[in-house]
C-alpha cells in the first residue's frame, strides 16, 4: 500500500465531544480535531463578513449564524450560554435540528471531499448499551455514513471500543480490552486477534460528569468543562467546590463502568479461554485527568473481574486513540 499526497489514507472519530480526523502520510500519523458543538447568534451581514475575515468556522442558517468547532466554546463563554451539541449520549441529538448540518460542516473542513471516487474511510460508532433502543444506533450510523458518502467516500463503520484496540494494542496482536471514555458514553470491546468478542457501551461519560457537577455548584456545564480541562486531577479531597463535585461524579462513572464490565464479561457465554493475560487500555477525553488510570485500576482490581489482565494502562494520547484505530482499519483495506 502506498500513500500519496493526492489520495491520503483517512479515518475519522465522530465523537460526542470532538470530531478527530486521522491521516497517514508516508510513515507518520497526523491528527486534527474540532469541538463537536456550536452556538447561534443573530445574523447580520457585518458579523458574517467579520467571521469570514477572522476565519472563524461558521454557517448561515436562516436568520442565524452558527459558530461551530473550537470557536463555539469561546462564544459560549463570551455570552454566558451553553454550547449546543449535535450529539448526545454518544449518538445524534434528536433535539438539535441543526446538529447534522454542523457535523457535516466540521467533517468537510477536517477531511475535505474524497480525492478519488469511492475512497475508503472508516468512521467510529458507539456500541449499543444494554437495554437501549438499537434503532437509534442504526439511524446514527446510517446518517453519518450518508454524510461521508455525499463527500465521495466509501464509508464503513467500526465500533469505538474496537477502534481503540486497533489504535493501541498492535503489540499484543490486537488482543485485549479497549475502553474509550468519551463525552457521551464509555465504550468497551474485548477483542482476540482483532476479532471483536464482546462490545458494549455504558451511557455515562464526560457530559454526565459536567452537567451533574454544574447542577451541584449552580454553574453552566460549559464553564465546568473548561475548568475541568484546565486542571482537575484525582487527589482525594478538594476545597474547590467544582473539583469536589467533579470527583464525586467521576467516581460514579468509574463505578458504573467497572460494574457493567464485570457483569458483561461475567455473564458472556462466548468469553474466550485466553491462553495468557491480556492488556486493557484506557482512552478518550474523560480518561485524561491525572490519577484516572490509578483510580480505575483500584476499583477494577477490587472487583471479581473475570478476565485476567497483564496490565492496565492509559493511551499515549487518549484523544487520538479512536481516530488512530479508524485509520488503522482503513490502512488494512487500502
Amino acid at each position: 500500500m502506498k500513500t500519496t499526497e493526492q489520495s491520503p489514507v483517512l479515518g475519522v472519530d465522530i465523537g460526542t465531544s470532538h470530531i478527530v480526523a486521522a491521516r497517514h502520510t508516508e510513515q507518520d500519523f497526523q491528527y486534527e480535531r474540532q469541538l463537536n458543538a456550536f452556538v447561534s447568534i443573530p445574523y447580520t451581514k457585518l458579523a458574517e463578513t467579520l467571521m469570514a475575515k477572522e476565519r472563524i468556522n461558521h454557517a448561515v442558517q436562516g436568520g442565524e449564524i452558527l459558530v461551530f468547532g473550537d470557536e463555539a466554546e469561546q462564544f459560549a463563554e463570551l455570552f454566558h450560554v451553553e454550547t449546543r451539541r449535535p450529539m448526545m449520549n454518544g449518538i445524534l441529538n434528536p433535539g438539535e435540528a441543526d446538529g447534522m448540518l454542523v457535523i457535516r460542516q466540521i467533517i468537510t473542513r477536517l477531511l475535505g471531499r474524497a480525492k478519488k471516487p469511492g475512497q475508503h474511510i472508516y468512521f467510529s460508532v458507539p456500541a449499543p448499551a444494554p437495554g437501549m433502543n438499537a434503532d437509534k444506533f442504526t439511524f446514527h450510523e446510517s446518517t453519518l455514513r450518508q454524510c461521508l458518502t455525499d463527500l465521495g467516500y466509501e464509508a464503513r463503520s467500526i465500533s469505538e471500543g474496537l477502534a481503540v484496540v486497533y489504535g493501541e494494542l498492535g503489540d499484543s496482536n490486537y488482543s485485549g480490552i479497549g475502553v474509550s471514555c468519551g463525552g457521551g458514553m464509555c465504550n468497551v470491546c474485548l477483542a482476540y486477534l482483532s476479532v471483536p468478542v464482546i462490545s458494549f457501551s455504558v451511557p455515562k461519560g464526560g457530559d454526565y460528569i459536567d452537567s451533574n457537577s454544574a447542577a451541584a455548584v449552580h454553574d453552566l456545564a460549559t464553564r465546568v468543562r473548561v475548568e475541568k480541562e484546565k486542571g482537575f486531577h484525582f487527589n482525594g479531597y478538594f476545597e474547590n467546590k467544582t473539583y469536589h463535585a467533579l470527583s464525586v461524579y467521576y467516581d460514579d462513572v468509574i463505578q458504573s463502568l467497572v460494574k457493567s464490565m464485570r457483569e458483561a464479561f461475567g455473564n458472556a457465554s462466548n468469553l474466550p479461554k485466553l491462553k495468557q493475560p491480556v492488556p486493557l487500555v484506557l482512552s478518550g477525553g474523560t480518561a485524561i485527568p491525572p490519577g484516572f488510570r490509578e483510580r480505575f485500576e483500584k476499583v477494577l482490581r477490587a472487583s471479581d473481574f473475570p478476565v485476567e489482565l497483564s496490565e492496565i494502562r492509559a493511551a499515549a494520547n487518549p484523544l487520538h486513540s479512536t481516530a488512530k484505530g479508524t485509520l488503522v482499519a482503513t490502512l488494512c483495506e487500502a
